[in-house]
């Protein structure tokens, strides 16, 4: 939808001429009166709101359809739910699969009118920073007229002092018209360039859900190839997968406690249950991991949290510490060894300094694990982290809350939030 917008550099034809004072240009005037009234006019563009009635009603379909999307996505995991609470069957997880395919499009279409939405949003910034510029060359050339007369000069040519200080005024204005342009021009650029930023985040978004939707179609695809759409043969591949599950889970966890060993921590790690609000996670309630370290219940009763992870997995419980500090919910990054590469295509750094207010990384092992970074202790080089999924740590088993303090060099990459 075209936009409407105000204008700068063309406001000086609504401006009337005003009577030549004795002596003086009366460019400056014009200028000055015409960047007074176009810089009355609010830029409207640093919560996203553009000029003009058009662009005003576009963004608010944008956040109707946006709204529609999230509401089919919860129409979606209450589906997935119902079916979860069934007894397991091959038809059932091939249903679930379905709901699970049909929520990753409906966040693939969301990222896609927030794509849009933003592009709309950065061409009228750029519009406003276009119509700002114009109005600062106008005052910058007014004001090297105005240079060309001192004081003393304007003062003999003013009919009396009354005049004289008017003139005197108009000056100072056009000072502070200059100083509040190349301000809102500055802001205006900055908020260009956190668009822009934006932008990449939802398109590293979008090409995240769009390999999630991938990986299931797979796992669709796979299913039906190794049950041969028998159930029989679904019910003992249940029993293989969740055996092979707790295999790869005990040798993750080896590994995690090896990088600890490796980074000097094989003493007392100093394990605790930490505060009683697990660090804020929200997703605990309704949500239980098994002794083969699968989630059960959460959002969609088979074990998912909102955000598409295990509820009480390591990186769940990093989504929801990524979104609290930051305002930015990270989906479908994947086991915790993929989440430096995916943090970085959403903008964030990475490196290997410990700094508090981090993800914390290990990245051996099948899933690697993660945690976040409570404190860093420069002295003795140590990290206090906040973790899910540790075992035995917190409670007995998987899938519990804990706190621990271990060396620095223990995560090979540190996600900077």
């Amino acid at each position: 939808m075209k936009q409407s917008t105000t204008s700068v550099s063309r406001a000086h034809t609504a401006v009337a001429a005003p009577k030549k004072t004795k002596g003086l240009a009366t460019k400056s005037v014009i200028v000055a009166a015409a960047v007074i009234m176009a810089l009355s006019t609010p830029v409207s563009t640093y919560l996203g709101v553009t000029t003009g009635t058009a662009s005003a009603v576009s963004q608010e379909e944008y956040q109707r359809q946006i709204d529609a999307l999230n509401k089919e996505i919860g129409q979606y995991q209450s589906q997935a739910k119902e079916l979860n609470e069934k007894a397991k069957s091959l038809q059932n997880e091939l249903e679930v699969l379905s709901k699970q395919k049909a929520m990753i499009q409906a966040q693939i279409d969301i990222s896609q009118k927030k794509h849009d939405q933003l592009q709309e949003k950065i061409t009228q910034t750029k519009r406003d920073i276009k119509a700002n510029q114009d109005a600062l060359g106008d005052t910058l050339a007014d004001m090297y007229v105005d240079r060309t007369i001192s004081p003393l000069e304007m003062l003999a040519s003013s009919r009396n002092l009354g005049d004289y200080v008017v003139e005197q005024d108009r000056r100072d204005s056009i000072q502070t018209t200059l100083s509040e342009t190349i301000t809102r021009v500055n802001k205006l650029k900055k908020q260009l360039e956190e668009q822009k930023k934006e932008v990449e985040r939802v398109l590293a978004d979008q090409k995240n859900a769009r390999e999630a939707l991938a990986a299931k179609e797979r796992e669709q695809a796979d299913l039906l190839a190794r049950t041969q759409n028998e159930e029989a043969n679904y019910q003992k591949l249940t029993a293989d997968r969740e055996s092979e599950k707790a295999r790869v889970q005990k040798a993750q966890q080896d590994a995690i406690q090896a990088a600890i060993r490796n980074a000097g921590g094989g003493g007392s790690l100093g394990i605790t249950s930490g505060d009683g609000s697990m660090g804020g996670y929200p997703w605990a309630g309704g949500c239980t991991v098994d002794a083969n370290a699968l989630s059960h219940g959460g959002a969609s009763g088979g074990g998912e949290d909102p955000l598409g992870y295990g509820c009480r997995q390591c990186v769940s419980y990093t989504a929801w510490k990524t979104y609290q500090k930051t305002g930015y919910a990270p989906r479908y990054w994947g086991n915790a060894n993929m989440w430096p590469a995916a943090a970085r295509n959403a903008g964030f750094s990475t490196g290997r300094t410990p700094r508090a207010n981090a993800l914390g990384v290990i990245s051996a092992g099948q899933y690697g694990h993660i945690v976040y970074i409570e404190g860093y202790d420069a002295g003795s080089n140590t990290v206090r982290i906040s973790q899910f999924n540790y075992f035995n740590a917190g409670g007995p088993g998987w899938g519990h809350y804990s706190e621990m303090t271990v060396p620095a060099s223990t995560y090979d990459t540190y996600i900077y939030l």
